[in-house]
């Protein structure tokens, strides 16, 4: 007679979650001005430091305004995938639109972030390919890796010369290189002109994920590429996401004719779910469409960025390398980033813990992010906030 398995036991998994620092607990958030940094969580009201609405598009009338229109064109839902019902016009027009914006042949678009990358990677890696990703890449490119089935290799952050010495000791097979064009819990930038030097000399293909650079970075706020002045030529493969500078929802891929047709045929996060709905597609073509007609959003937040650091540098608060709006103050124990974040909140300022796994051990930290939502003074009592949460007992 065979013996019944053991039930499943997950007290035992929270419980030691619990006891080092690392369980979560959702909050609930509702918005008391929709087109401020005002909000209330768990009832509570403060000074919303966690989002990454940067530009303050998700709220804009004109975003909204086509959504509902859309919305009462189209429905709620796109009630299928792309590959059957789902591909409607606003997703076509959203498409040539974002080809338009970036620069290249063609565009496709996905429901999440987390889809584009899973899709990207398992459709673009032949077999006995490996593929190479920074040490902080983003959970959905190192998830698109491991997925692949390719042999995966994570070179030290940052690192194009270590990169390099990888990709020249692979014996054989095609190697594709991937990383976060800004990376979303340091707010640092991937040393891209080094990085697609490397690829050239050593024929890897290179896929960047510019999430958190769209919208923000570069002259016109096409991004980390403009940025750096990179061309399809240096990076064939660029990902973006709607749910941050744009303030909506769903993601794209950008490229060549012939790589958007390879994920249309292959991506299985593409063509096995229903299609991002059109009202979401219509609302972001809103967005880009205000994201470059205002360009003043862009160059507001980078100014906030500038003072608060300014702010928090005299005021002896332990900042990092970013000059982006993500802002990380690192405090190194889970158990610290959480007390401190709560003291923001008893002062008025919702400011997230961010703990393992989402960071390596020992660099737990308050993630901040500016907005053009934000007050100047919203930035100074911050600034001096922290000052008070951080100063010894």
């Amino acid at each position: 007679m065979a013996v019944p398995a053991a039930p499943i036991s997950f007290g035992p998994v929270l419980a030691d979650l619990e006891s080092r620092g690392l369980r979560r607990r959702r909050r609930t958030v509702q918005r008391r001005k929709p087109e401020s940094a005002e909000i209330e969580v768990d009832g509570q009201r403060c000074v919303d430091f966690c989002s990454n609405d940067y530009l303050g598009l998700a709220a804009h009338p004109e975003v909204i305004a086509a959504f509902i229109d859309a919305a009462r064109i189209h429905g709620v839902g796109a009630r299928a995938s792309h590959l059957i019902t789902g591909h409607q016009a606003e997703h076509e027009a959203l498409e040539q639109e974002l080809a338009a914006f970036t620069g290249r042949e063609r565009v496709i678009v996905f429901s999440t972030g987390y889809m584009a990358n899973l899709g990207l990677v398992r459709a673009l890696v032949p077999r006995g390919a490996a593929v190479y990703g920074d040490a902080l890449n983003h959970a959905s490119l190192i998830d698109g890796g491991r997925l692949s089935g390719a042999a995966l290799h994570r070179y030290p952050h940052g690192d194009a010369a270590a990169l390099e010495r990888a990709l020249a000791e692979q014996e054989s097979g095609a190697a594709v290189v991937l990383t976060d064009g800004v990376f979303s819990m340091d707010g640092d930038l991937a040393p891209l002109p080094a990085l697609a030097a490397s690829c050239k000399r050593q024929g890897a293909f290179l896929a960047v994920d510019d999430a958190h650079g769209l919208g923000v970075l570069g002259a016109t706020g096409r991004g980390v590429l403009e940025h750096f002045r990179l061309t399809e030529l240096e990076v064939p493969a660029l990902v973006g996401t709607f749910g941050k500078a744009l303030g909506t929802f769903g993601a794209f891929v950008a490229g060549s004719a012939e790589l958007i047709d390879t994920l249309v045929q292959r991506a299985r996060t593409y063509m096995y779910t229903t299609a991002l709905p059109p009202a979401v597609a219509a609302a972001t073509r809103a967005a880009l469409a205000v994201s470059v007609a205002e360009p003043w959003r862009r160059e507001r937040v980078l100014a906030l960025t500038r003072r608060f650091r300014q702010l928090a540098r005299a005021a002896g608060i332990p900042l990092g390398a970013s000059e982006t709006p993500i802002q990380p103050i690192l405090l190194g124990g889970a158990d610290d980033a959480v007390r401190t974040s709560n003291a923001l909140l008893e002062r008025g300022f919702f400011v997230t813990a961010i703990r393992p796994p989402t960071v390596p051990a020992g660099t737990s930290r308050l993630r901040l992010t500016l907005s053009t939502v934000h007050r100047d003074i919203d930035v100074e009592n911050l600034v001096a906030s922290l000052a008070e949460a951080l100063a010894p007992a």
